[in-house]
């Protein structure tokens, strides 16, 4: 398998995140949610504008993996809790999104970024890891429980004009 190197993404960064955002929200979920509504949500939650803005913004830290060549094939979103739940700004940080293409899942690539991930919320000073998964993606909750998360809540996430729900995962560091 090709190896990653991950890294602290920077405001060039935003472009790569975009595609490598959209992708991996499309190959993900477009088994089963509505065409129309994965667009919309592409556009506005994964666009451009949205990662320049993250990036530039100090309380988030975005970490991109890329292979030897230079190509964007993960990413990690670590930002201050935004979730439907009693937080601790101060002790608590979310993970808001951590994807990998499907040609780099599996061969521990996925245990490094949350490896990465925990190191990053513990420079922080954070007690607790949060972080919203969607019911149905089976794969992604038991990649969670094997790294120590547990359900403590439920949200509604729009996808476009289409709300769905997701579960709210705890992991206390």
């Amino acid at each position: 398998m090709t190896p990653i190197t991950w890294r602290r993404a920077a405001a060039d960064d935003a472009p790569a995140l975009s595609i490598l955002g959209g992708a991996t929200f499309l190959t993900s979920f477009a088994h089963d949610h509505p065409g129309a509504a994965l667009t919309a949500h592409i556009r506005t939650a994964h666009s451009e504008a949205y990662y320049a803005a993250a990036l530039a913004d100090p309380a988030q830290t975005v970490l991109i993996g890329e292979t030897p060549l230079g190509a964007a094939v993960g990413y990690a979103m670590i930002t201050p809790p935004d979730l439907p739940i009693a937080t601790d700004p101060a002790r608590d940080v979310e993970l808001k999104r951590v994807y990998l293409l499907h040609g780099w899942q599996g061969g521990g690539h996925g245990d490094r970024i949350m490896a990465l991930v925990v190191e990053e919320a513990q420079r922080r000073g954070a007690r607790r890891l949060l972080l919203a998964v969607y019911p149905q993606n089976d794969r992604a909750r038991r990649f969670y429980a094997r790294h120590g998360f547990g359900e403590i809540g439920e949200l509604t996430f729009m996808v476009g004009d289409v709300p769905f729900r997701d579960l709210i995962y705890v992991r206390t560091l």
